[in-house]
């Protein structure tokens, strides 16, 4: 079939997707090729954006995201084209993109960054809700304006970030771990947030708060039991007594059913690796993610991948995992770029250092939060040990050592213990001498390793 000229575009670099990681490529490669030819495909009408960002450290770095009009980066970067469209197909060995609007792109070099999609516990059903990214939580809150009680299904930062962001409705919290937020915290550091919970927040106007969690167990574990006692003290976890016409209703394994007008199923992403795999063969990762080396490339020539849709197939440093987070996708975007360019120039490049130390910095209930390294202990099996200083309302420092070196930690609150800790992890140093010293509050731990 002969195509309308005008469907057909050539670029040397293309990149899939709006996000984080395909923005920072797309930005890495325009600024680095200022003559070449480079397109950023997104199926949505805004992009998302870094601003503000800041090097807090070596490997620390915080920045905020902020949805912004496309013409903003095409103001930016003259070489730099947005296609607002969907992916239809890939044909990796031809080099080219099909889009849902009959366009056909070809590439020199192609960056997939499409991103993940919100694991839903049951496809279409207009009352479960599925929610990716703490900034959907306030767009969340919208929806929930009308809601009497809704059940959040998950326990990772989201879920964490729903319970704390919705008022005015009630709020049963469906975990299947022994304890909130495992993903990020373990039962110590759930422990110190909780309170968080019931406590107004600050500059909000007097709320109505009627939090009730239930804690769904897993096989023969007593649900909650590694929380202690009185975790729960003033947060009810009766079942739903009243028979109402509830539009949904969820039943746990513990027993209970709950009516409500949502469910909100806050249980991770799915790499969005659809248009790209039919009549492709990319290596795929156990969790569907496609498979990266160190370079970002994908087992298909000239395609690389970068943020939530692709998954680490290298030999990751033992301080580092993955974790689909802004910070990484970032990072990813970044390094993808990178690679792509020294590709193009047949120059040699090495793993970049973010991928020495996992490091992420975030915000949980109003509290500062650093995780450092294998911060939950991730791969040590028993062959950890874990150091903790807990000062209740201010702050939750948890140091985790093997070997008497350390391999991770928790900050939260304001600390300043980070660039220390960072360092400590990084060279590996001997610290059996110290003990528990390490975090006698009494001692300025900056002052010994300077």
């Amino acid at each position: 079939t002969v195509m309308a000229a005008n469907t057909e575009k050539t670029f040397k670099f293309v990149v899939v997707g709006g996000g984080i990681a395909g923005v920072t490529c797309a930005e890495q490669l325009a600024s680095q090729f200022p003559s070449a030819d480079v397109a950023l495909l997104t199926a949505a009408p805004l992009i998302k954006a870094v601003c503000n960002f800041k090097q807090v450290s070596k490997t620390l770095e915080e920045f905020d995201v902020e949805e912004r009009p496309s013409s903003v980066l095409e103001e930016k970067y003259p070489n730099l084209r947005v296609i607002q469209s969907a992916v239809k197909a890939l044909h990796a060995q031809q080099h080219t993109l099909q889009t849902v609007d009959g366009l056909e792109i070809h590439y020199e070099k192609l960056c997939i960054c499409s991103g993940g999609r919100p694991k839903l516990l049951t496809q279409d059903n207009p009352y479960v809700l599925g929610i990716r990214d703490t900034d959907s939580a306030q767009e969340f809150q919208k929806r929930l304006s009308k809601a009497r009680r809704i059940v959040v299904v998950g326990n990772g930062g989201i879920a964490l970030e729903l319970v704390y962001e919705v008022e005015g409705c009630e709020v049963i919290w469906a975990v299947k771990d022994k304890a909130i937020g495992n993903t990020f915290f373990d039962a110590g550091a759930a422990q110190f947030l909780i309170p968080s919970l019931d406590t107004d927040k600050p500059e909000r106007a007097a709320t109505c708060k009627r939090a009730r969690y239930t804690i769904e167990g897993r096989g023969l574990e007593e649900p909650g039991s590694a929380l202690g006692p009185d975790w729960h003290e003033g947060i009810s976890l009766r079942g739903a007594e009243e028979v109402s016409s509830w539009p949904v209703y969820a039943q746990l394994t513990n027993g209970k059913t709950f009516g409500c007008d949502f469910i909100v199923s806050a249980t991770g992403v799915v790499p969005n690796t659809e248009p790209f795999l039919q009549g492709n063969s990319f290596a795929l990762a156990e969790d569907s993610g496609l498979k990266v080396d160190d370079h970002m490339m994908t087992s298909e020539p000239d395609v690389y991948a970068a943020g939530d849709v692709c998954t680490a197939g290298w030999e990751p440093s033992h301080l580092w995992q993955q974790m689909r987070l802004w910070t990484q996708a970032r990072q990813m975007g970044w390094y993808a770029g990178r690679c792509m360019a020294a590709d193009v120039l047949s120059e040699t490049i090495e793993l970049d250092f973010c991928f020495e130390l996992f490091s992420h910095i975030t915000k949980f209930f109003n509290y500062k939060v650093v995780l450092l390294g294998k911060f939950n202990g991730q791969g040590l099996g028993l062959n950890q040990e874990l150091l903790v200083r807990c000062t209740k309302g201010h702050e939750y420092v948890k140091v985790v050592l093997s070997g008497g070196r350390m391999l991770g930690a928790v900050l939260i609150g304001e600390t300043d213990l980070e660039e220390t800790f960072e360092n400590l992890i990084l060279n590996q140093m001997d610290l059996t001498p110290y003990g528990e010293e390490l975090l006698n509050p009494n001692i300025d731990i900056e002052d010994y390793f300077d």
